[in-house]
């Protein structure tokens, strides 16, 4: 005798469909688990500075621990990599700069990732960058810079970035395509050993962002700011002229952001979620006085709309600036 099989087909379908629901929530609960945080540079550095300012409020808003992973290399692409190779599911979200996500793969053969892998969720902070001389340097601002590397044509001027392909070194070939002079560049490993030699009268300048111990280094007479590069002066750094306020460079406008990011095809859903969170985090009044102790400004509000068409512009504009300098990959 057949047993009746429709209580058994009633229970497996209930099953089936508490099973399929939970596995949907669980989809839809994001974050269920701690989120990583990849830094693609040491612990202590400017960097990992932010890391530690924005972890704690952003798992507060997410509801999960928020786990700071360091990892340099490969001028912050090994991270960059590590995190597209994890998958595309929230749980690692990158801390990028134009430097590790649009420039390394112009300027490093080894470096295999594209721009367009990565999706900005939102900039997080926005860095002073100003132009710093050696102490003995016989200029005051900008405009006497330039007037003097025009002046120094058969004995260029030095100047000083963190290495080839670099934000520093694009902007001041940009220097030379916009006023005509002539300078001659000096690789560094790192913003320590250039700042040292600039304080040292090694190198005649260089382009960098602000820091405190910039900052000390002035205030000791070892070396001198005088200029920033944004349009407009930063409200952190008031005394220091904009590079809007010269006329050689008048319609100059640089600033380096730092942003988070996750790969290109992460669910929507999630990047949604996240946005959400660090927009929170953003107006978090401590966060904005912990960035500014690092002279830093926290970024203005995006939606994700805004935030991808200024991933776009700025990967436009550095791409443009390589071709220009025919920067090729070593």
């Amino acid at each position: 005798m057949r047993l009746p099989t429709f209580p058994l087909v009633r229970s497996f379908i209930v099953c089936a469909a508490w099973a399929l629901g939970s596995g949907l929530a669980a989809a839809q609960a994001y974050p269920a688990k701690p989120v990583n945080l990849m830094v693609p540079y040491p612990a202590g550095g400017p960097s990992d500075a932010i890391a530690r300012i924005f972890f704690n409020p952003l798992a507060k808003e997410l509801g999960q621990q928020v786990l700071v992973e360091n990892l340099g290399g490969v001028s912050g692409a090994l991270a960059a990599q590590k995190v597209l190779a994890a998958p595309a599911d929230g749980y690692y979200v990158f801390q990028g700069s134009p430097n590790e996500v649009i420039l390394s793969p112009l300027a490093n053969a080894a470096v295999k990732l594209k721009t367009e892998d990565f999706r900005l969720v939102h900039p997080v902070a926005d860095a002073v960058m100003v132009f710093v001389t050696r102490k003995d340097l016989p200029v005051a601002n900008v405009d006497e810079l330039i007037a003097l590397a025009r002046a120094s044509h058969d004995k260029p001027l030095t100047y000083g970035s963190v290495g080839v392909g670099s934000l520093y070194h694009l902007i001041l070939e940009n220097v030379q395509a916009s006023t005509g002079v002539k300078l001659s560049h000096v690789p560094y490993k790192g913003n320590a050993p250039l700042l040292q030699d600039i304080g040292g009268g090694q190198v005649d300048f260089a382009v960098l962002v602000y820091s405190a111990a910039m900052g000390a280094l002035a205030d000791q007479g070892r070396l001198k700011v005088i200029g920033q590069l944004g349009a407009q002066r930063s409200e952190l750094l008031k005394n220091v002229p904009a590079a809007g306020e010269s006329q050689a460079l008048k319609n100059f406008s640089y600033k380096i952001w730092t942003g988070f990011m996750v790969p290109r095809n992460t669910p929507e859903d999630v990047v949604v979620r996240l946005h959400a969170a660090i927009g929170k985090t953003l107006h978090d009044p401590a966060v904005r006085a912990q960035l500014a102790a690092q002279t830093q400004a926290a970024s203005p509000a995006m939606t994700l709309a805004e935030a991808a068409k200024f991933f776009e512009a700025e990967t436009a504009r550095y791409r443009a600036i390589a071709k220009q300098i025919n920067l090729q990959p070593q």
